[in-house]
């Protein structure tokens, strides 16, 4: 079962049971979806399915809005809409990769610049499309270019 048909489970599932946070949580990631295979069709491409990666890339797109948004509701103090955006941090979560803690990112980064023989800030693209290649989906990459101009500064 790809992502895709487990999501719309996950919306049937929760519309039976009446999850109204979950239900519309679910159907935004549909949405987002069918936006993202209505793009493909306009490219031309000829496989206009959604594949887990797409589904993956619109997922972490999303999860990034929403932890955004969450900052933003904290500093202007509006716990209402912090926690709703927490709530759907929690319900998109669901449906991703397990994400690399601190440690196993910064620890992926020394071993990408290892594997990619990266020695200057100038070398950065090289140790990032080995981390692309191997953690895809499962490491946050704002993160991750952080910790590699750290280790490549030195």
């Amino acid at each position: 079962m790809n992502l895709l048909d487990k999501i719309n489970a996950q919306l049937k599932e929760s519309a039976l049971k009446q999850y109204k946070d979950k239900v519309l949580t679910l159907r935004l990631i549909v949405s987002a979806l069918k936006d993202k295979e209505i793009e493909k069709r306009g490219t031309g491409a000829k496989d206009t399915s959604i594949k887990d990666e797409d589904v993956i890339a619109v997922l972490n797109k999303m999860l990034k809005q929403r932890r955004e948004s969450l900052e933003i509701y904290k500093k202007a103090a509006r716990n209402d809409l912090a926690e709703k955006e927490d709530k759907e941090i929690n319900i998109i979560q669901e449906f991703l990769p397990k994400q690399l803690d601190d440690n196993e990112t910064k620890k992926a980064c020394e071993n990408a610049i290892k594997d990619s023989g990266a020695t200057s800030i100038k070398d950065m693209g090289k140790a990032m499309a080995i981390l692309k290649s191997k953690y895809s989906g499962s490491i946050d990459f704002s993160k991750a270019g952080a910790f590699l101009k750290e280790l490549l500064s030195k």
